[in-house]
C-alpha cells in the first residue's frame, strides 16, 4: 500500500502495445534505464506508458479551451499508476530541420544575443534603438530583403535549364521539368498556348525562349488531350508555370528530399550580394557589440564567443544579459560542443549534436523534482562524447530530479542505479519485465537477452580482414569542416568510418562521397565538372550502383505500412484477385487496397478509425463504427485466402505470415528477408508512424535485400546500429557483411566499437569536433587504428579488441 512518502513509481497492469499487464516498482530520485531488444516493449513503458499518464494528469489541470491547442500523446492502457511526479519528455526528432533552424535557434541562445545588441549594443549617432526581432534573420523586420534572410542568392540560366537545346520540347528539352503527367501538362499547356514544342530548342525565338523558362506569368488555358485508342481524355482548365519558378517552388517548398536535390541541380548559389551573406538589413548590421556585428559574434565558436562576452565592459543591462549568455554557452561547451558557432545550420550538423544540444536547453531549465525520460540520449554518440552525457545526467538527478532512460549502450546501463529489462524477445514474444534491480542483478535472469553483453568479457574472436578489389579516392575534399583532405574507400571490403561528433563523418560519406556517386549515376557527368564537395573523383567507374539506407520514417501517414513498402501488398492483393470468390465477382487487385475508393469502408476512407471531435477537449480517434477498424467494406470481406481475409492477413506478423505463404515465392522472398534482418514479431499492415528508426532502416535494407544484384553496389549506411540492442546488431551485421561476401562494398559511419572492430577497414577523423577535426587522423584495419597515438577512437577499440 503506497504512502504519501512513497519514494517509488509503482505501475500496475500496463497494456499499452504488446506490454503483458505489466507491473513495476521504480524508485525516485535515480538514474534507472530501461533495456531490451529492439520491440519487446521497453519504449511502450517509459514512454507510451510513464511519460503519457504523467502527461495525462498535467493537462487535467488545464483549461479545457487550451487544452484542445496541445498536443497530447493520449492516455495509456494502465491500471494505475502512483508516486509519479510531473514529467518532461526528450524523445528523438528523426526529422530534418529546415535550412532556418541553427545552433542559435534550437539552444535559444539567439534568443539573447538578440536581446543584448537590442538592449546594450552600439548604436549609429542618432539611429533608432530596434527591437530585438530586428536582429533576426527569420522575421520580416530583421531579414534581408534581396535573399529573404538566407545569405544566399539561388538562380538559373537557360544553360541549365536546357542542357541539350538540339531536342525538343515534346522530347524533354526542358531537364528541369518534372516527368509523369506533369511534365506531359505543362508542354500540352505550352502548345494550347501556341509554343511551337516540335521544334528544336534552339530554333524558336528568343523572345519565346525567355518567356518559357523565366516568366513570373500563370495563364490558364483549355488543353484537349490527344485521344488515345483506349481510353477517353475530356478537356480540361491547365495552368502554365515556368521552368525557372517550377524550379524554385520545388527547392523551397518540397518535403521530398529527393525532388529537392533534383531542383538544386538546375541552380546556381552565391552569397547575397545586398547583406553579403549577413542575412539581415544594413540597420542591425550597423549595431555593434564588443566591436562586433552580431553576424560576426554568431560566426564564432561557441567557446571564443564567451572570450568576447567575458572581457566585453559594458553597464548593468550588458552585464544581466552577458551573464545569461555565458551560462547558457557553458553548459554546451560542458556536452563538447563548444566547436560550434550560433549560425551554424542544423541541416549540417550530426544526429548526436543536435540530441546534445536540446538536452543543454534542458539542462539550464532548472527544474527539479520531475521525471526526465529520455529515448537515447547516447545515439550518434562517440564513446568519448557519452562520458560528457552521464556527467550530465548524472547532474539532473543531482539537482533532485529522476531520471528515466531508454537505452542500448552498455557503457551508460553499467552506470545506472536502477535497471528495468523487457523481453525477452520482440512483438508478441516479449512484453515482460524480466528484472527490475540494480544492474547486478541482471547476471542471474538467463533468459535476457541483455546479460550476455552486459557482463561477457569474452575476447572477441579474431576476424581475417578482406582484401579490397580496388579503391575509390576522393582528391581535395573541402566541405564543411573536412578540408583539403584526400580519402580512399576500399571496394568489396566493409569500412567503418569512426570519430568524435562533429569531426566530419557524415560530411565526408553522406554528403560528398554519396554526391559523387549519385551525380554519376544521375548523369554520368563526374568527370565533366569538378565532383560536388572535392577537386577530383579516381574509381568511380568500378561501382555501378549506389544504395543509401538511412533512418527516415518509410512513410509519414498510417497508411503507409510493412507490406505497403516492400511490395508485399502487391503480390497479397493479386492472390486474393486470384480466388475463385473474387473472379466470380469481378474483383481486381485494386479492390483489395484500402487506399481506394471500392473495396475500402467508405465511412472511415480506409484508416480503420474515425476522429471523435469534443468540442472543448482535443480531437480523439475510436475504431470505425462501420467496419470495427479492419478498414474493409463487408463485400471485400467475404473474401478470403486459405480461411483469413484481407484485413486478418494484414494483421499477420512477419513470421506467421512466412508459413502461411510458404508456398509462395514472390511473398515468401520478401518475408523472409524481413525475418534475415530480425523483424518477424512486426504486423504487415503496422502502419509506418508506429515504427522506430532503426525498423524503419532495417525495413529498407530488406526492402533492398530482396532485389536482384545488379553489378557492384555500393551501400552507404549512417549509423546503422542507432536505437538496436547489441543482439540485433548482431543480426544486422550478418545481413552487412553478407552483401560484403556476395561481392558489394559496405561503408557504415559509426560509434559502435564492437561493429568497428569487425570492419575490415577503418577510416578515423578528428581528432576533434568542428576545427579542430576533418582530418584523417588513422586509416587502416582496426588492429593498425586501435594503436594511433593521436585517435581519440583508439582507446575504445583497443577496448573492444580486448587488447592490453
Amino acid at each position: 500500500m503506497p504512502t504519501p512518502h512513497d519514494p517509488y513509481v509503482r505501475v500496475r497492469g500496463a497494456r499499452e502495445h504488446n506490454l503483458r499487464d505489466v507491473g513495476v516498482d521504480i524508485p525516485r530520485d535515480t538514474l534507472t534505464v530501461f533495456t531490451g531488444v529492439s520491440g519487446s516493449g521497453k519504449s511502450s513503458l517509459a514512454f507510451g506508458t510513464i511519460y503519457a499518464e504523467a502527461q495525462r494528469r498535467y493537462f487535467e489541470s488545464v483549461a479545457p479551451y487550451a487544452r484542445r491547442l496541445i498536443h497530447q500523446v493520449g492516455a495509456p492502457k494502465v491500471g494505475e499508476i502512483t508516486g509519479l511526479p510531473p514529467a518532461v519528455s526528450l524523445e528523438q526528432r528523426r526529422s530534418a530541420p529546415g535550412a532556418r533552424s541553427s545552433v542559435g535557434t534550437v539552444t535559444t541562445l539567439s534568443n539573447s544575443l538578440r536581446m543584448l545588441f537590442s538592449r546594450a549594443g552600439d548604436y549609429p549617432q542618432g539611429a533608432e534603438r530596434l527591437d530585438s526581432d530586428a536582429f533576426s534573420p527569420n522575421t520580416a523586420a530583421g531579414a534581408c530583403p534581396e535573399c529573404h534572410g538566407l545569405g544566399r542568392i539561388h538562380r538559373t540560366t537557360e544553360e541549365l535549364l536546357v542542357p541539350d537545346p538540339g531536342l525538343s520540347i515534346r522530347a524533354g528539352a526542358i531537364a528541369a521539368w518534372p516527368g509523369a503527367w506533369q511534365g506531359k501538362n505543362l508542354r500540352d499547356v505550352l502548345n494550347a498556348l501556341g509554343y511551337d514544342i516540335e521544334r528544336p530548342w534552339r530554333e524558336l525565338d528568343a523572345a519565346d525562349r525567355e518567356w518559357i523558362l523565366f516568366t513570373d506569368e500563370q495563364p490558364v488555358v483549355t488543353v484537349h488531350p490527344v485521344r488515345d485508342a483506349d481510353r477517353i481524355q475530356r478537356p480540361y482548365q491547365g495552368t502554365y508555370m515556368s521552368a525557372r519558378r517550377y524550379v524554385m517552388h520545388t527547392f523551397a517548398d518540397s518535403r521530398s528530399r529527393t525532388l529537392r536535390a533534383k531542383a538544386e541541380r538546375f541552380l546556381t548559389s552565391a552569397p547575397c550580394p545586398v547583406c553579403g551573406g549577413s542575412r539581415l538589413r544594413p540597420e542591425a548590421m550597423a549595431v555593434t557589440f564588443a566591436g562586433r556585428t552580431i553576424a560576426e559574434l554568431a560566426a564564432l565558436p561557441l567557446t571564443d564567443l564567451a572570450e568576447v562576452l567575458s572581457a566585453a565592459g559594458g553597464g548593468d543591462t550588458a552585464r544581466v544579459l552577458t551573464g545569461d549568455l555565458l551560462a547558457r554557452i557553458g553548459t554546451v561547451t560542458e556536452l563538447g560542443l563548444g566547436y560550434l558557432s550560433l549560425d551554424r545550420t542544423a541541416p549540417t550538423l550530426s544526429s548526436g549534436e543536435l540530441q546534445r544540444l536540446r538536452l543543454a536547453t534542458q539542462l539550464r531549465s532548472g527544474l527539479f523534482g520531475v521525471v526526465y525520460v529520455l529515448d537515447e540520449p547516447s545515439a550518434g554518440l562517440h564513446p568519448a562524447d557519452t562520458e560528457s552525457l552521464l556527467a550530465v545526467l548524472g547532474r539532473l538527478k543531482e539537482a533532485g530530479n529522476t531520471v528515466f532512460v531508454v537505452e542500448h549502450q552498455m557503457d551508460v546501463v553499467r552506470r545506472a542505479d536502477w535497471l528495468v529489462d523487457v523481453g525477452p524477445l520482440a512483438g508478441e514474444h516479449g512484453g515482460r519485465v524480466l528484472h527490475s534491480g540494480p544492474p547486478a542483478g541482471l547476471a542471474d535472469v538467463a533468459e535476457s537477452a541483455t546479460r550476455r553483453f552486459l557482463f561477457d568479457d569474452a575476447p572477441v574472436p579474431v576476424r581475417q580482414v578482406r582484401t579490397p578489389s580496388g579503391w575509390l579516392r576522393l582528391v581535395g575534399v573541402d566541405r564543411h569542416n573536412v578540408r583539403g583532405v584526400d580519402a580512399a574507400f576500399p571496394l568489396g571490403v566493409f569500412t567503418a568510418v569512426t570519430g568524435v561528433s562533429g569531426s566530419g563523418k557524415s560530411t565526408l560519406v553522406g554528403q560528398v562521397l554519396a554526391g559523387v556517386l549519385a551525380d554519376r549515376q544521375a548523369a554520368d557527368t563526374a568527370q565533366e565538372r569538378p565532383a560536388p564537395g572535392c577537386a577530383s573523383a579516381e574509381g568511380l567507374e568500378a561501382v555501378d550502383r549506389l544504395v543509401q539506407v538511412d533512418q527516415r520514417p518509410i512513410g509519414r501517414t498510417p497508411r503507409s505500412n510493412l507490406a505497403t513498402y516492400t511490395g508485399l501488398f502487391d503480390v497479397v492483393r493479386k492472390l486474393f484477385a486470384a480466388t475463385g470468390v473474387a473472379r466470380e465477382r469481378g474483383y481486381r487487385a485494386g479492390r483489395f487496397s484500402f487506399n481506394v475508393a471500392g473495396g475500402r469502408c467508405e465511412t472511415c476512407q480506409g484508416e480503420g478509425f474515425v476522429s471523435v471531435e469534443l468540442l472543448f477537449l482535443p480531437s480523439t480517434y475510436a475504431p470505425c463504427p462501420d467496419c470495427h477498424g479492419a478498414r474493409y467494406n463487408p463485400q471485400t470481406l467475404d473474401v478470403t485466402l486459405r480461411g483469413l481475409n484481407i484485413a486478418q492477413v494484414l494483421d499477420l506478423t512477419v513470421e506467421s505470415a512466412a508459413g502461411f505463404f510458404r508456398d509462395t515465392p514472390a511473398a515468401g522472398r520478401s518475408l523472409r528477408t524481413l525475418l534475415d534482418v530480425g523483424l518477424g514479431y512486426l504486423r504487415l499492415g503496422q502502419p509506418a508512424t508506429e515504427l522506430s528508426g532503426g525498423e524503419a532502416q532495417r525495413i529498407k535494407l530488406a526492402a533492398e535485400l530482396q532485389r536482384a544484384r545488379r553489378g557492384h553496389t555500393l551501400y552507404l549506411l549512417d549509423e546503422p546500429t542507432t536505437g538496436l540492442h547489441p543482439a540485433d546488431v548482431e543480426v544486422l551485421m550478418r545481413q552487412l557483411h553478407g552483401l560484403v561476401d556476395a561481392g558489394s562494398t559496405v561503408v557504415v559511419v559509426e560509434h559502435d566499437m564492437a561493429v568497428v572492430a569487425g570492419a575490415d577497414w577503418v577510416i578515423d577523423l578528428g581528432p576533434g569536433g568542428g576545427d579542430r577535426g576533418g582530418r584523417i587522423v588513422a586509416a587502416g584495419p582496426p588492429l593498425d587504428v586501435a594503436g594511433a597515438q593521436e585517435s581519440r577512437t583508439a582507446p575504445y577499440l583497443r577496448a573492444a579488441l580486448h587488447l592490453s
